[in-house]
């Protein structure tokens, strides 16, 4: 990085990644503001409450709202506070559950990247006089446009590609070449609170709690039959099928069938009009597998998609090569080689080589063979 006196924003999680961000900026020359955001209350959604995991009971949010504070009181940074509670409710968490009611897979976090992170976010930093906003993401940011970060591994440039590309030419992304293994060495070596934190996983109002009793606070669930799609055979019962995506395989909980089989089964299909969830049996089932896709409301970062690039379905997938038609309404419709559990919902993100040329919505799923 240049050395300078622009000013940045940069969003302080609590988490290691963006306390190291902050470091790498502050000794690059930046005029560094740390502004936490807070977009879930635990409190009132009584989500958090008897869980031993917690210290003290106190709920994650605001333990990580304390973890913030002392990296930036040691890095002699200020750190602001902002409540995004109803805005997260309104665009994130109520499209989450939409989907779900729909039997889709959502991915909220993709949703919070491009309503709460650098839309609200950023426009609370020019309030506070940024010239730029930063966070811990592993991506990269070349002449305004998005690319894969260094460390493939930790690349987070899939949750980012349904943000405004105009927003880009503010985001600085300072991990953009550091591997994960470095940024722990960093932390260490500023003896910073948040050096050995787990890294968080899943869905972020969620955490490290169990994903269908979460649920049910929103969503009552429907029990219903467990069906071998390809004999017909009622196999078990489900919970509700708003709890299973495409191509799982685990928690299924058909007991004694699966003595019967001598591979692994799979959910294929869900019926919401029945309220039937379909599986079948073996990782090469010709039901897991599509060959082609319509992608609704592409955002484009580029101003002209190639014919040929490759794709992802789903983050740390392998990229997919992949035709590319234009549709009408800013939809797309993709060509590929059988692709395993390309699921409805989930979010598809385009590339040419590290260039990320944008994503949409999975709408409609295809298997012309």
């Amino acid at each position: 990085m240049v050395i300078c006196m622009k000013t940045v924003v940069i969003g302080m999680s609590g988490g290691v990644d963006s306390s190291v961000a902050a470091i790498l900026l502050k000794k690059a020359g930046y005029n560094v503001i740390g502004l936490f955001m807070r977009n879930w209350d635990s409190e009132v959604n009584n989500d958090f409450l008897g869980n031993p995991n917690l210290k003290n009971n106190i709920c994650p949010q605001e333990q990580d709202y304390n973890d913030a504070l002392s990296v930036c009181e040691k890095l002699g940074i200020p750190l602001h506070r902002v409540d995004f509670v109803k805005e997260y409710w309104d665009n994130v968490f109520t499209y989450f559950l939409d989907e779900l009611k729909k039997g889709r897979t959502p991915n909220p976090d993709v949703m919070c990247n491009r309503y709460i992170k650098f839309d609200l976010f950023y426009k609370k930093a020019i309030e506070l006089g940024a010239d730029y906003i930063a966070t811990g993401h592993y991506a990269k940011i070349v002449d305004g446009q998005l690319y894969k970060a260094k460390d493939k591994n930790k690349d987070q440039s899939y949750f980012l590609a349904y943000v405004n590309k105009e927003i880009f030419k503010k985001v600085l992304f300072p991990l953009e070449d550091i591997e994960k293994q470095e940024v722990r060495k960093i932390a260490k070596q500023y003896d910073i609170i948040t050096a050995k934190k787990k890294d968080s996983t899943g869905i972020c109002f969620i955490g490290e709690r169990n994903f269908t009793e979460f649920l049910k606070n929103y969503l009552p669930n429907q029990n219903g039959k467990i069906v071998n799609i390809e004999t017909g055979e009622v196999l078990g019962e489900h919970c509700g099928l708003m709890y299973y995506t495409i191509g799982q395989r685990r928690g299924l909980n058909l007991g004694n069938f699966h003595d019967k089989f001598s591979g692994k089964v799979f959910v294929v299909k869900k019926d919401l009009a029945n309220n039937i969830l379909y599986v079948a049996l073996g990782d090469e089932n010709k039901y897991l597998y599509s060959n082609r896709a319509i992608i609704k409301n592409f955002n484009f970062l580029v101003d002209k998609l190639p014919i040929k690039c490759s794709c992802k379905f789903r983050y740390r997938q392998q990229d997919i090569a992949c035709q590319v038609n234009i549709l009408d309404n800013n939809d797309i419709e993709l060509k590929y080689d059988n692709a395993k559990a390309v699921t409805e919902g989930q979010f598809c993100v385009l590339y040419q080589d590290d260039l990320c040329l944008g994503g949409g919505i999975i709408e409609h799923v295809y298997s012309d063979r």
